[in-house]
């Protein structure tokens, strides 16, 4: 799926990974699309949660209507209500004229609440009650309005944690979690390492209307043993960082500035989650190796399946086949490629 762009906004966002834990969220994606439920996205920061929000949108019936992102935790609190569902002329001191809200802004569309759990209690009464009935009153208004909107929500803290600790209203997360959707740290998915290293220096190269760059064998091999913290977003800043600072058109290890942390930080790096058998976790495990591991050689040899293959220590037509079972292709790490 292209890149394409209405302004300053993806209308054809680009979701990139092929491990299984990642599937199984594209699976629901695709599934989620199709109805108007309200859906909660959660997962720590970095990991694409308005981009998960924005595919739903641009792959439902409600494309051509608005995508409208509010991040809950940015509003002013004395403010959130105006912010949200408008206020009428005259609603409070400087209200000089009626003003449409980010919920009627959203009509027929999807409104995006990001860090939801960050609204104050309050508000969250009010959420609930637009939830319930699809209605809301502006401030300072006489009558209730309709708003055809989807809603989606996001948090990067624990919902489940934030209703036990009573910081959160039970019933608010059970409207909004009426789907769900977890998104993977990118630790647990390191098999996309290299697919979303390549996506995003092919970006940058035609961003910048610069040469293409490509990773040492050394940087590949950073890359895949970092724990990533930030996870994509962080991959995606420091790749960033590093093409347009490397001075030759080979991204080294030193271009990545991973500040000797490339042993992935701890115990936790490259650790297999535990769910499911033995026999599954050990496949998985195994297949996230080979991906992995294609792809650095891929990368390394820049598309170059004979020498890869050598470097493998395996014949070429095996090499080949294995590639085809991983879905690796081989344009995607040819010089220039896009």
């Amino acid at each position: 799926m292209a890149v394409r762009t209405g302004g300053d906004v993806a209308v054809d966002p680009q979701l990139i990974g092929d491990s299984p834990s990642f599937r199984e969220v594209m699976v629901r994606i695709k599934r989620f699309s199709a109805c108007d439920a309200p859906v909660l996205i959660e997962g720590e920061t970095g990991t694409g949660k308005e981009l998960v929000a924005r595919t739903l949108h641009y792959r439902s019936a409600r494309r051509d209507h608005p995508f409208v992102p509010i991040n809950c935790a940015a509003l002013p609190e004395q403010l959130v209500i105006s912010e949200l569902f408008g206020h009428e002329r005259g609603a409070f001191t400087g209200a000089q004229g009626r003003r449409a809200g980010l919920v009627e802004q959203a009509r027929g569309g999807t409104i995006f609440f990001d860090e939801v759990d960050t609204l104050p209690p309050p508000v969250q009464a009010v959420l609930l009650r637009f939830l319930q009935s699809q209605e809301y009153r502006p401030l300072g208004g006489d009558s209730a309005l309709h708003a055809d909107a989807r809603v989606v929500a996001a948090s990067n803290a624990g919902m489940a944690d934030a209703v036990r600790e009573r910081r959160f209203r039970e019933d608010l997360y059970h409207r909004l979690n009426v789907l769900e959707v977890s998104l993977p740290p990118l630790r647990a998915r390191r098999g996309d390492i290299m697919d979303l290293a390549v996506h995003f220096l092919d970006r940058l190269s035609r961003q910048y209307r610069r040469a293409p760059k490509t990773l040492s064998a050394t940087a590949v091999s950073a890359l895949l043993r970092h724990d990533w913290p930030g996870n994509v977003r962080e991959l995606e800043n420091r790749l960033h960082r590093s093409f347009l600072m490397a001075d030759d058109q080979q991204i080294c290890c030193a271009d990545l500035e991973l500040d000797g942390r490339e042993d992935g930080g701890g115990p936790e790096a490259g650790a297999v989650p535990l769910e499911g058998t033995f026999a599954a976790a050990k496949a998985r495990a195994v297949a996230d190796f080979e991906r992995a591991y294609l792809c650095q050689l891929m990368a390394a040899t820049q598309g170059n399946v004979s020498a890869a293959s050598r470097l493998a220590g395996k014949e070429r037509r095996t090499f080949a086949r294995l590639l085809r079972k991983h879905g690796i292709e081989r344009r995607r790490f040819l010089p220039g490629s896009a």
